[in-house]
């Protein structure tokens, strides 16, 4: 008797939610070399595409049941890493440089330790805080309209500043900082 075909499984790196991550990729790498050309427009576009994107592919995975380990891998290292063009080209473009350069090694540690803690205690998401005592890992991860605002502000801040110095306009930059 014949056995009905087997039915094939998607390979986790097809998955759509990490199609967009390497989508995000291109477009951050691309939104980083404009940056040094004349096409500052373009830049602020590509980063905010990727910004936008990375709020598609959480939604994907959840509407598709894609979710998986090496889809918040790569979320997070996709993220970690527009993060660091935007820190690193505003430390270049503001004096003292130094203060994003902080901004950096301090975004990029306390994602690293909150994604390898959860882990190691066996946690599937690093995004689980239901039972830490940190109120603030609570707010963030359990609260989402919480999470989206802090997100959407520091996005919007530091493409904003950089829109400011690539285009000379301080009126681009809507929050103004007399420390820079």
């Amino acid at each position: 008797m014949a056995q009905p075909p087997a039915k094939k499984t998607l390979s986790v790196y097809l998955y759509i939610p990490n199609i967009i991550g390497y989508f995000r990729i291109i477009i951050n790498f691309i939104a980083f070399a404009e940056c040094y050309t004349n096409r500052t427009l373009f830049a602020i576009l590509y980063f905010f595409s990727s910004f936008f994107c990375d709020g598609l592919d959480g939604w994907f995975a959840r509407r598709f049941n894609q979710a998986s380990t090496f889809g918040a891998v790569l979320d997070m290292v996709t993220d970690r890493v527009s993060t660091a063009c935007l820190l690193a080209l505003l430390s270049q473009f503001y004096r003292p440089g130094l203060v994003f350069i902080l901004l950096l090694g301090l975004d990029i540690t306390s994602h690293w330790f909150q994604m390898y803690s959860s882990f190691l205690s066996g946690k599937t998401s690093h995004k689980d805080v239901k039972h830490t005592g940190n109120g603030l890992l609570k707010l963030y991860y359990g609260y989402r309209p919480f999470m989206a605002f802090c997100c959407v502000a520091s996005e919007r801040f530091c493409t904003l500043s950089c829109f400011s110095m690539l285009t000379r306009s301080p009126q681009a930059c809507l929050i103004r900082a007399e420390v820079f």
